[in-house]
């Protein structure tokens, strides 16, 4: 497996733990007009400290920030731990939608309006993701390929993913994702 995503480390973290089954993107300047796509429904997760900011997140995520900071010190090097497969998605047209997501994610809400207003497209982007630890992370070289405001990266090399676990029993998993279908159903039948 090649394919990675760019996400900021602290979201990596809670999506590792099972804290939250979602990722919400715009998409980065490097994606052009069109934003973000998803190009894959299988990825590594890569975490970054690009744009990540400790004020971002509600008050567990900043805790946890400064104890998963340290596993990234090290600039010429990424971690990669864990590989998502996309378990359901959507486009979110009005940022109500997002606001239905609240108590899924560590992300504040003001960080998700600015996201949600940045440029012409007036949306974002929702995905549920079901997550698997890797049997032992993986520490890769960093490469200037993997820089840049975009969400996805080819890696230089294959890792093996023989022997990874779900972060979630199925039953956590599933109650996660009928949370996130839930609250966009609301949504739909409100429209």
């Amino acid at each position: 497996m090649r394919r990675a995503f760019k996400e900021w480390a602290v979201i990596v973290d809670a999506l590792g733990r099972g804290d939250q089954i979602l990722i919400l993107r715009k998409g980065g300047i490097a994606e052009g007009g069109g934003g973000f796509r998803v190009e894959h429904t299988e990825f590594l997760l890569f975490p970054t400290l690009f744009h990540q900011q400790r004020e971002s997140v509600l008050e567990s995520g900043r805790e946890r920030f400064d104890e998963v900071l340290p596993l990234y010190h090290d600039p010429t090097t990424v971690r990669i731990e864990f590989l998502a497969r996309v378990a359901a998605g959507r486009r979110l047209e009005y940022l109500g939608d997002a606001e239905r997501l609240r108590g899924q994610h560590i992300w504040r809400d003001d960080v998700i309006a600015r996201r949600f207003d940045w440029g012409s497209d007036k949306s974002i982007y929702a995905m549920a993701v079901r997550v698997f630890r890797l049997p032992l992370p993986v520490i890769i070289p960093a490469s200037p390929a993997y820089g840049g405001c975009k969400s996805w990266v080819e890696l230089e090399s294959d890792l093996d993913l023989d022997g990874m676990l779900p972060v979630l029993p199925d039953a956590g998993f599933d109650a996660k994702l009928r949370a996130f279908e839930t609250a966009l159903s609301a949504e739909e039948a409100e429209a």
